[in-house]
């Protein structure tokens, strides 16, 4: 069972409806004991990577100083980690992508995460929409070895007119955080 979480968020949205899932999510993890940072990256300035590989050869630290520094020291102690996003145009959002991509700074076996988990939000009443965000995913996990904790989807989510408050996924993000 996982101790220390991290959270990426990639909502631009304060207090949207991928917030409300996160908090479920908190909320699960904390009642059980776990320990978990959350990082908002709509809120960070993250660039993105420069695909130079200077973090091979520097025991994964990137060249770059901005706010991923601290991310990525949160990544390596980390012993699970969430990504959580709207779709936005069939991915994840810009700003978590960005974050995701910068994590290649840190090779697998320079951290101790095992476990993952993905939670989505979108507008797509079906979810269709959501499936390059999950094929994305799940490629990340066979690259790093990492075991997939489960995936929530909300979808009819759109532009938060439809409230997530209520859902059964709000009830599956809970129970995710205290398993995970």
């Amino acid at each position: 069972m996982s101790k220390n979480i991290l959270i990426l968020s990639g909502s631009p949205r304060k207090g949207g409806t991928t917030d409300k899932l996160v908090a479920a999510f908190l909320e699960g993890a904390e009642a059980s004991g776990k320990s978990a940072t959350l990082y908002r990256t709509a809120d960070l300035t993250i660039a993105g990577c420069l695909g130079c590989r200077c973090c091979m050869n520097d025991g994964g630290k990137c060249v770059q100083t901005d706010d991923m520094t601290a991310v990525l020291d949160a990544f390596r102690k980390a012993d699970a980690v969430v990504f959580a996003s709207p779709i936005y145009y069939f991915t994840v959002s810009a700003q978590l992508k960005l974050a995701i991509d910068r994590t290649y700074a840190v090779p697998s076996d320079k951290t101790q995460i095992k476990k993952s988990a993905l939670l989505l939000t979108c507008g797509d009443s079906y979810g269709g929409a959501a499936e390059g965000a999950v094929v994305m995913y799940k490629r990340m996990l066979a690259y790093r070895g990492w075991e997939d904790a489960g995936i929530v989807l909300v979808p009819g989510i759109y532009r938060g007119n439809v409230d997530i408050d209520g859902r059964e996924e709000l009830k599956q993000a809970r129970k995710l955080g205290q398993e995970i």
